[in-house]
């Protein structure tokens, strides 16, 4: 389960935010409230926050997500038990509050509201809410037998691994395969083993790099592996057809997004050339030229 909090101003738009009947909104827990519209309650907030007219960000606003798979098996009575203890980790005692299960999509999740002034007219400290609501979160993510923030970061990141892994995989299999001589012809070669190369294209109409996009996840060819920068990818082909090919096949090449040719800078293209000589020379001494 992933807690967010922060403090705001705008009570009563959060508030028909949260009570939206078209999420198919149900209240899972209210203390210290007797109104039953967004209305009536946010006028319930004001009365008390006017005991403290110093505080202007008098709301506390918190989002409470479980995962996917756990949100299944959470009905009403169960998501009030968690925001109810997760208003006790946060040490919110006795306040107004109230909060609503969205549930019109796949992804539950709770909306919760307190006045962060409480009945003696004192402000809630709101430093570094968002952090403590985490922490919060976890804890009570941990007393329900929960999946924790932590545990889904980890879930991600073997995920975000074998993605690299196979992205990287289908690259070596593109050059290998195609032996691609231009930066269009890899971009096909790609498609064609199911990885679109979407081209960044900057302010100076030159090509800069590719962002992968394969199984729901897009992400920068440097992130995926070092050889899938553009730098490393123009390398590999002027080393398969000779640098001065590569330069004239490269130098503008037309892509669908844009309707002019889009250049090379020349920048990246001598780049290119110096790591594929140094290369060569570094293979020369090698084998004892």
């Amino acid at each position: 389960m992933i807690g967010k909090g922060k403090s705001i101003s705008h009570t009563q738009a959060s508030m028909k935010y949260g009570w939206n009947q078209e999420k198919e909104a149900e209240i899972v827990y209210s203390q210290n409230i007797v109104g039953d519209s967004p209305q009536e309650i946010s006028r319930e907030f004001e009365q008390i926050q006017k005991l403290n007219e110093h505080c202007e960000r008098n709301t506390l606003s918190f989002v409470l997500s479980p995962t996917i798979e756990d949100g299944r098996t959470l009905d009403q009575r169960k998501l009030g038990e968690l925001t109810k203890d997760f208003m006790r980790e946060m040490k919110l005692g006795e306040r107004q509050a109230i909060a609503f299960v969205h549930q019109d999509k796949e992804h539950k999740h709770v909306h919760l509201y307190v006045n962060r002034i409480d009945f003696d007219g004192r402000a809630y400290k709101d430093n570094f809410i968002g952090k403590r609501s985490q922490h919060a979160a976890e804890r009570v993510a941990h007393e329900h037998q929960l999946t924790t923030v932590r545990e889904v970061q980890l879930i991600r990141e073997i995920n975000l691994t074998d993605i690299r892994l196979e992205i990287k995989r289908r690259h070596e299999l593109t050059m290998k395969q195609f032996k691609p001589e231009t930066y269009k012809e890899y971009m096909r070669g790609m498609e064609t083993n199911g990885v679109k190369a979407i081209p960044f294209i900057n302010k100076q109409q030159k090509l800069q790099g590719f962002r992968f996009e394969f199984d729901g996840h897009s992400l920068k060819g440097s992130s995926v592996h070092r050889s899938m920068s553009m730098s490393n990818i123009g390398k590999q082909m002027a080393r398969e057809h000779g640098i001065e090919k590569f330069k004239e096949l490269n130098k503008a090449i037309n892509l669908a997004k844009s309707p002019e040719p889009v250049q090379i800078s020349l920048k990246l293209l001598k780049e290119i050339t110096q790591k594929v000589i140094k290369k060569s020379i570094s293979k020369g001494m090698d084998i004892g030229y």
